[in-house]
């Protein structure tokens, strides 16, 4: 096991006003991975210009804003762009008709004499939004069509063609990216509700386990984590831990279908010895990060969680969550997956090797 100990504290050095104070602590990442760090409250003078260069910031990065959103969202946006884009161009078009003197001819088939029309029958805005829509959707012109013989018809229709390719790309381009996300594959892991400090091979290891929901593998899992720790001076300190699967070292999992077990020993170079061997009383969170390929895309997800001092379990082992049923095939025991015991409370009588280690038990 090699343990990294790159650990700093986060800010450097921080005013009085905000050192951690002796409240409970919140956690800085939720169980399901999302982060729960709050952003600096903007002082009243400050607020309308916060206010703006966060919607400036949005506006740049449009593309992960539109990713992010929920679907709601996205379709809300779908079917506004869209709608904007057709009113847009039902002015224009209107616009048009009226400068070039067209919503005063009646009869469109028989203008005055030296007057081109240069959209025939648009004689309302109705009639050009109409045309609007025809035109981006390319239905098909009937009995309003753009007239040869009207450069600025023409120009108009050209302009409204290529930002409806571009709104239609991007929009397009938006569904296929948010339906392909390697985030949601990384929904279909699952991290057990606590971990546990138990002995494996014999020496004593943070245990944590994970599950794949899905029947598609997952291939080159590695787990890692950060260990956010207080202090002397209430400093938040980060370090990075590493844990290893059974005999694979700090190699990455080939194949991830049933649930896995990932074990950090606690050794004196470990950064949990003290808190966890020693019993210091500073705070600390272990945020955990487990990284995957998916083997049909290639595309990389990760999966986050974290532990608190509270939802570490001593002198305990996971139980086995593989078993057998009644025609001899493998299968997970999904009340068993997030379930510890004591670890005098197993059957050595019905011991299988999982991940390499004869622990595991069947049920």
């Amino acid at each position: 096991m090699t343990t990294k100990s790159n650990s700093g504290v986060l800010g450097g050095k921080a005013p009085s006003s905000l050192l951690l104070s002796s409240q409970p602590r919140q956690r800085l990442v939720t169980k399901d991975g999302h982060c729960a760090l709050r952003p600096p409250p903007c002082r009243a003078g400050r607020w309308h210009r916060a206010w703006s260069r966060t919607w400036l910031l949005a506006l740049l990065d449009l593309w992960g804003l539109l990713l992010s959103l929920r679907w709601r969202w996205v379709l809300l946006a779908f079917c506004a762009s869209f709608l904007a884009h057709w009113l847009l161009f039902a002015c224009m078009w209107y616009l048009l008709a009226h400068l070039n003197g067209d919503l005063t001819v009646k009869d469109h088939d028989a203008p005055p004499q030296g007057h081109v029309v240069c959209v025939k029958h648009i004689t309302s805005f109705t009639a050009a939004f109409s045309f609007s829509l025809e035109t981006q959707l390319t239905i098909g012109y009937g009995t309003m069509f753009p007239s040869g013989d009207c450069p600025s018809a023409i120009a108009l229709l050209a302009v409204q063609m290529l930002l409806g390719l571009m709104l239609e790309a991007f929009i397009t381009g938006a569904f296929v990216a948010k339906i392909a996300r390697p985030q949601k594959r990384a929904g279909a892991i699952q991290f057990s509700p606590q971990a546990v400090v138990g002995q494996h091979q014999g020496k004593k290891c943070l245990m944590v386990r994970a599950i794949n929901l899905l029947q598609r593998p997952l291939v080159d899992v590695r787990v890692s984590a950060v260990l956010y720790e207080e202090h002397e001076g209430q400093a938040l300190h980060q370090t990075s831990l590493d844990f290893h699967l059974d005999h694979l070292g700090q190699e990455p999992c080939p194949f991830f279908i049933f649930p896995l077990t990932f074990y950090h020993p606690l050794d004196c170079r470990s950064p949990l010895f003290s808190p966890l061997c020693e019993g210091s009383s500073h705070h600390f969170e272990l945020v955990v990060f487990l990284t995957a390929l998916q083997e049909g895309t290639g595309d990389s997800c990760q999966k986050r969680t974290s532990y608190l001092r509270q939802e570490i379990l001593f002198d305990h082992l996971f139980v086995p969550a593989l078993g057998l049923d009644a025609k001899g095939r493998y299968m997970v025991s999904a009340q068993h997956f997030d379930t510890a015991n004591l670890k005098e409370a197993f059957n050595k009588d019905c011991v299988v090797q999982i991940n390499g280690d004869g622990n595991d038990r069947m049920e």
